[in-house]
């Protein structure tokens, strides 16, 4: 539904005192688009924060009655705001009723309706509206919920799988039913819960939600193949997640994060996979150590090929190479490899 959000503004403001109208256009970003506090207004107008507010108040007392000619726009809202349980994150709502160019005249008309409640971001919230405490109260409920199955399952989900999983549980604390799309306006409310751009939502704090610098998507990118990659293919990977910019990944960049980042263990010539699959860090000369020195006997050469090809995609002759070193390991007359007692000292 449109309406000319800017003139009906205007024609509210009319017959206003010009240092009332200005203050509001101003407080609201009616004119210009940017929302200006009550200290830059006040300190404009050489008066208090709290004089500032109270000309608004005054203000919006002599627009009040004219604004009963535009119940159309005010039951409108109110349906909006309805049909997604009667609680709407605010950049949300002024989106969907204003579109971009017309926010500050929603905000505004928003405030002018007793009947609409603004709840203030706070640390676990973003700012919403709502028509009920009962409603605000009742989507905090849900997201405490949510926010428990989250941190269990550590996994991130679509609405879809959210409400399939926890619908019962959810509708139990809530003693009655609740569909998807106010299950999803309520989840939007919370800071701690965000969804990614693939459209599942988890902890803002989860690389897979929000990943932070390359490094991150490097990890997303191996965990999401499941298999090691060389870094050229890292890179590219990266540039295809929806979390990055249309700008190329430098290799150069990406190479040193795995480099640093203990997570990515260096399996092969530019290969890289995740010490969380059970890869272990070092030069393969340090594999074969590990290996012998975890089995805790004598290995032969075709069992230390074996194991340390799991850990390392070399050639079977750098491995044979590197068991050669005599400072490291040593041949028993059976033909099998132990650690050499002075290294192991």
């Amino acid at each position: 539904m449109k309406f000319e959000y800017n003139k009906i503004c205007k024609n509210l403001l009319k017959g206003l005192p010009q240092r009332t109208s200005n203050i509001i256009e101003r407080r609201f970003g009616l004119k210009t688009g940017q929302r200006e506090t009550l200290e830059a207004i006040g300190a404009n107008y050489g008066i208090t924060r709290e004089r500032v507010r109270q000309i608004i108040r005054e203000g919006f007392s002599k627009i009040s009655s004219r604004a009963k000619e535009y119940q159309k726009i005010f039951k409108y809202f109110g349906d909006t705001i309805k049909s997604l349980g009667d609680v709407n994150r605010e950049d949300s709502l002024l989106f969907v009723l204003g579109g971009e160019k017309a926010r500050n005249q929603v905000f505004f008309l928003l405030n002018l309706d007793k009947e609409f409640k603004r709840f203030s971001e706070d640390d676990d919230f973003h700012s919403f509206w709502s028509k009920k405490d009962e409603s605000a109260d009742a989507a905090k409920k849900v997201v405490a919920v949510a926010l428990n199955k989250f941190e269990s399952g550590k996994k991130p989900l679509t609405i879809d799988e959210v409400y399939e999983s926890h619908k019962d549980e959810i509708e139990k604390v809530l003693n009655k039913k609740i569909n998807k799309n106010i299950l999803c306006s309520y989840l939007e409310i919370s800071k701690k819960i965000q969804k990614n751009p693939e459209d599942q939502f988890g902890l803002k704090n989860w690389l897979e939600i929000n990943p932070r610098g390359i490094k991150d998507k490097a990890y997303l990118v191996l965990k999401r193949q499941g298999k090691p990659l060389h870094f050229t293919q890292i890179a590219e990977n990266i540039t295809r997640l929806p979390f990055s910019a249309k700008k190329k990944a430098h290799l150069a960049t990406v190479h040193n994060e795995l480099i640093k980042d203990p997570r990515f263990v260096l399996v092969g010539r530019g290969l890289y996979a995740l010490k969380d699959w059970g890869y272990e860090p070092g030069v393969v000369k340090d594999i074969i150590y590990n290996v012998i020195k975890n089995a805790n006997r004598a290995v032969s050469k075709e069992e230390i090929l074996e194991r340390v090809s799991k850990q390392r995609f070399v050639k079977a002759n750098t491995i044979l190479l590197n068991l050669q070193d005599k400072s490291c390991f040593l041949r028993d007359e059976e033909g099998k490899y132990r650690i050499n007692s002075v290294k192991e000292a």
